[in-house]
C-alpha cells in the first residue's frame, strides 16, 4: 500500500485500506452505480474486504479513498497507474478511474478528486500522458473526462470480469506539455 496523500478544497484522498470495506460496499453493491462497472455486483462487505485486502497489496497503481472533508465521509475511490497490455494503452501512459456513491453524484468530486491524481502522477512520476474510459451510455464520466482535459481519441469496448457483458467505450486522452 502507498502512503501518499492528496489534498483538494473538499476531499482528501488517502490511500484505501480493509477498514473502509464498509464504507465502499455503499457503492459497490448499488446496482445503478455498477450498471457500467467491469466488476460484479457486490454482495456482502466480505467481498469489499477482499478487494481492499488486493487494494493494500497493490504496486502497480495507486488506489485512493475519496473522503469529504465537511465530514469525513467516504464518497469514492478512484485510482492511477500504469496500464500496460490493454489495446490502447502505451508505454508512457497511465490510466485513471473513479467510482462514487450515487447520493454524491454531480456535486463535483469526481473531477476534483481527478484533477488531484493526475496531478499526484505528473508531480511525483512525471507522468504526462493519461488515458480513461467509460461505456457510451454513461456520458456523466465522459464529461468528467472532458472537464479534466482529456480529449476524445477513439472508440473500443469492453467487458465485464466475468464475460457476461460487453460495453461499447470511448476512451479518452490527455497530454500534458512539459
Amino acid at each position: 500500500m502507498h502512503s501518499f496523500v492528496l489534498e483538494t478544497p473538499r476531499l482528501i484522498l488517502r490511500p484505501l485500506t480493509v477498514a473502509d470495506a464498509e464504507a465502499e460496499f455503499v457503492w459497490l453493491s448499488d446496482p445503478e452505480v455498477n450498471r457500467f462497472m467491469p466488476y460484479n455486483l457486490y454482495t456482502s462487505v466480505d467481498e469489499a474486504r477482499a478487494w481492499l485486502r488486493h487494494v493494500e497489496q497493490c504496486t502497480d497503481e495507486y488506489h485512493f479513498g475519496f473522503v469529504r472533508r465537511e465530514d469525513g465521509l467516504l464518497v469514492g475511490a478512484g485510482s492511477i497507474g500504469p496500464k500496460d497490455g490493454r489495446p490502447y494503452a502505451i508505454a508512457e501512459g497511465w490510466e485513471f478511474g473513479y467510482n462514487l456513491r450515487r447520493d454524491c453524484w454531480n456535486m463535483g468530486y469526481a473531477t476534483e478528486a481527478t484533477r488531484a491524481m493526475i496531478g499526484f502522477a505528473r508531480q511525483e512520476f512525471g507522468v504526462r500522458v493519461f488515458y480513461a474510459s467509460h461505456a457510451v451510455d454513461n456520458p456523466a464520466s465522459g464529461r468528467v473526462m472532458e472537464k479534466v482535459g482529456c480529449t476524445f481519441d477513439h472508440f473500443n469496448e469492453y467487458s465485464t470480469f466475468d464475460g457476461s457483458e460487453t460495453f461499447p467505450a470511448k476512451v479518452w486522452k490527455l497530454v500534458m506539455e512539459d
